[in-house]
C-alpha cells in the first residue's frame, strides 16, 4: 500500500514509518519539525539526542535497503501544501500523528493553548478537505486519546454508547470530559472527522490511545541513528519515563497527589501492531469508527511501585514521594474502559510485566550523563494558566 505518515519525525511517527516500510509498503513521511522547536522553547530535550529527519531517512535506507520519502511542511498553516502532498503521493492510508501531543504544554499560558488548538484542529480540518478533493477513498487513521473520555463513573465504551431516554433509544457519541486544552483539541478533531465521514463519505478510524511506553522496536534496534525519543521532563514526558529517570538518579519517585489516578497503557510495539491491524482492516466508505487502544490499566502509584520494585532488584535505592498535584483531576475514581475492537482483529499485547521496566531502567542508566535533574519536577499548574 501507499501509506502517508503525518508527524513522521515524532516519537510514534518515525517507528510507524519504518515499520510499514520494512513490511514492504511505499511510505512517505511529512513533518513540520515544530515539536523540536517547542522542545527548545521549553528548555527540554530527549534523554538521548535524536538525529535530524533527513539523517534518519538516509540511515534507514542504508540499513534496510528501503526508501522512505520525506517532506517538511506545516499542514495546519499551509493548506496548499496538504493538497500538493495528497495529489503527489495519492495515499491509500493516512496515519495522522501530526499534532501537539502534550497536555502540560497546552496549559502553560494562553499562547500555548491557542497554538495547540490551532495546530491540531486546523491541521486535521485542512487534511479532511484535502482528502475530499484529492483522495476521497483513502483511509484516515487518526491518533486520538483515551483522555477525551475523562474519568466518568460508568464503563467507557468504544466511541459510542446506547442511550435510553424517555422511552426511546439511540446510539450516540460517548460523552467527553477532557482534562486539558490538548485533550479538548482531540475532542474537536473527533467531531470534525465524524462529520466529514457523514457528509462526504470519507472513511476514518479514530484510535483513542492510552499512554505509550517503551523506546525500542524491531526497526529502532537496527541502528542508534534510528532510535526514537525518550522524554522524561514534566512537559513532554510521561510518568513512567520520569519514574525511571528518578530511580536511576537515586531520586524519590514524585507521585502527584494520592497517585490513584488510573489510565490505560500500552507498549510502543503494540501501537505499531494496532495501527497495522487498523490499516489492514479499513472501514467502509462513510464509516467513522473508534477503537480504544490500550492493553493494560494502572494507577500512577502502581507504576511507581513497579519501578521501585524493579529498581530494587537492580540495586537502586528507590523511594516514593507524594507531592502536590499540579493538575485538576479526580485522584480517586472509577475507571473501566472497554477495548475489544482491536483484540477482535488479532491484537496480541506485550505487557509491562514482560521485562520492559528493566529494559527502560538499563537504557536510562547508560545515559545518566544526559539527565537534567531539574526537568523531572512539575513547572505547569492548571490553575495558574
Amino acid at each position: 500500500m501507499k501509506i502517508l505518515v503525518l508527524g513522521g519525525d515524532g516519537y510514534l511517527g518515525w517507528p510507524t514509518a519504518m515499520s510499514f516500510s520494512g513490511a514492504g509498503h511505499e511510505v512517505m513521511v511529512v513533518d513540520s519539525l515544530a515539536k523540536r522547536h517547542w522542545e527548545q522553547e521549553c528548555g527540554v530535550t530527549p534523554l538521548i539526542p535524536i538525529p535530524p529527519l533527513h539523517q534518519r531517512v538516509r540511515q534507514w535506507q542504508q540499513v534496510s535497503g528501503k526508501t522512505i520519502r520525506h517532506r517538511v511542511g506545516d499542514i495546519a498553516l499551509n493548506s496548499r501544501f496538504v493538497y500538493q502532498i495528497l495529489e503527489e503521493f495519492h495515499p491509500e492510508a493516512i496515519i495522522h500523528y501530526a499534532e501537539q501531543p502534550s497536555a502540560p504544554f497546552s496549559m502553560i499560558n494562553r499562547e500555548n493553548a491557542l497554538l495547540t488548538q490551532q495546530n491540531n484542529v486546523l491541521g486535521t480540518l485542512n487534511l479532511l478537505f484535502a482528502m475530499k478533493s484529492r483522495c476521497p477513498d483513502a483511509h484516515l487513521v487518526k491518533l486520538g486519546t483515551m483522555g477525551e473520555y475523562g474519568t466518568p463513573n460508568i464503563d467507557i465504551e468504544e466511541g459510542f454508547i446506547e442511550i435510553t431516554h424517555n422511552g426511546r433509544k439511540d446510539t450516540l457519541p460517548f460523552p467527553k470530559q477532557p482534562g486539558s486544552f490538548y485533550h479538548l483539541s482531540k475532542v474537536h478533531d473527533s467531531h470534525n472527522i465524524m462529520f466529514a465521514c457523514k457528509i462526504w463519505g470519507l472513511r476514518a478510524t479514530d484510535l483513542n490511545q492510552g499512554v505509550v511506553y517503551g523506546i525500542e522496536t524491531e526497526e529502532t534496534a537496527l541502528s542508534p541513528e534510528l532510535r526514537t525519543s525518550f522524554h522524561y521532563d514534566s512537559i513532554f514526558g510521561t510518568a513512567l519515563n520520569r519514574f525511571c529517570v528518578q530511580a536511576a538518579m537515586g531520586l524519590p519517585l514524585t507521585v502527584y497527589g494520592k497517585g490513584k489516578q488510573t489510565r490505560g497503557f500500552l507498549n510502543i510495539k503494540d501501537t505499531l501492531q494496532c495501527v497495522d491491524l487498523t490499516v489492514r482492516n479499513p472501514p467502509k466508505a462513510g464509516e467513522y469508527r473508534v477503537f480504544n487502544q490500550f492493553t493494560e490499566v494502572f494507577s500512577v502509584l502502581k507504576l511507581a511501585e513497579l519501578v521501585r520494585d524493579t529498581g530494587t532488584k537492580l540495586g537502586l535505592p528507590v523511594k516514593i514521594d507524594h507531592i502536590s498535584n499540579p493538575r485538576i483531576e479526580q485522584e480517586e475514581h472509577y475507571y473501566n474502559p472497554k477495548c475489544t475492537q482491536l483484540q477482535s482483529l488479532g491484537l496480541r499485547p506485550k505487557c509491562l510485566s514482560d521485562g520492559v521496566i528493566s529494559e527502560m531502567l538499563e537504557t536510562v542508566i547508560r545515559s545518566k550523563s544526559h539527565i537534567d535533574e531539574q526537568l523531572v519536577y512539575p513547572t505547569v499548574r492548571w490553575r495558574n494558566l
